[in-house]
């Protein structure tokens, strides 16, 4: 089987190694069938980009994981860095769409893909770090990344921006309450969760602590939110990585 492309966009080391992990782990894939490629480190370190086409074509499919990035940012706002790779992912989705490739976008995702396709995405909906219950809709009940996913379900998230409105063309396949858009589809065969699918508790308490002061959540009251996610059962959503593995891996 061709791998699947793993795109990181994280400094720290420790949270892309544990995101490999955790990737690797709930969506069921063998060592040679997930390939990791840190993007903020090659265009940081002024490396070429990637050939898109050219790697895509040795690939069975895309998952893009969490980012400290927030797409919806002002321009002013954001680093050199993040502007590079907000131009090489949107390079990317060029590609994804116009040789329909099959495309998983976890949290940034959202964003990228969102933006990308023309919808609004900003604060309006963000989320505190959390476990919070989700829904599966019509048209998400039909989906093939959802089978086995039940119509109600309880998911990890933290996120700042969130999608405010989605265009015509896009589906919405789980829904929430405090954050309307928790997953969508574009076309066929590219997704984009607002939860993450990609994440066990391990990894999400790694990732609380070591992300304490970038706004998620109050460091105040961490040892509450560390004992709530620790209460909640989160069976489902890994559910949508492993049918992503499963359905299109060639």
């Amino acid at each position: 089987m061709l791998p699947f492309l793993l795109i990181q966009t994280r400094a720290d080391d420790a949270v892309a190694a544990d995101e490999v992990r955790s990737t690797t782990e709930l969506g069921g894939f063998g060592s040679p069938e997930l390939t990791a490629l840190r993007l903020d480190r090659v265009l940081e370190a002024g490396d070429r980009a990637p050939d898109w086409a050219a790697t895509l074509a040795g690939h069975s499919g895309v998952i893009v994981g969490g980012s400290p990035f927030n797409s919806s940012d002002p321009d002013e706002l954001k680093s050199d860095l993040q502007v590079a790779v907000e131009a090489e992912l949107g390079r990317l989705l060029d590609v994804v769409l116009e040789k329909d490739v099959p495309f998983l976008g976890a949290c940034y995702g959202v964003g990228t893909l969102g933006l990308h396709q023309g919808a609004g995405v900003d604060s309006t909906y963000g989320e505190p770090a959390g476990a919070v219950t989700l829904h599966v809709t019509e048209a998400g009940r039909q989906d093939p990344l959802l089978a086995g996913v039940g119509p109600r379900f309880t998911a990890y998230v933290g996120h700042k921006e969130a999608i405010r409105t989605l265009p015509d063309h896009a589906e919405v396949l789980v829904t929430g309450q405090a954050c309307p858009v928790q997953m969508f589809r574009i076309g066929t065969h590219q997704y984009a969760t607002q939860f993450h699918p990609e994440l066990d508790l391990d990894g999400l308490l790694y990732r609380l602590e070591t992300y304490a002061d970038h706004g998620y959540y109050d460091p105040a009251e961490a040892e509450a939110l560390f004992a709530r996610v620790r209460a909640a059962t989160v069976t489902e959503p890994r559910k949508v990585l492993a049918n992503f593995r499963r359905r299109y891996g060639r």
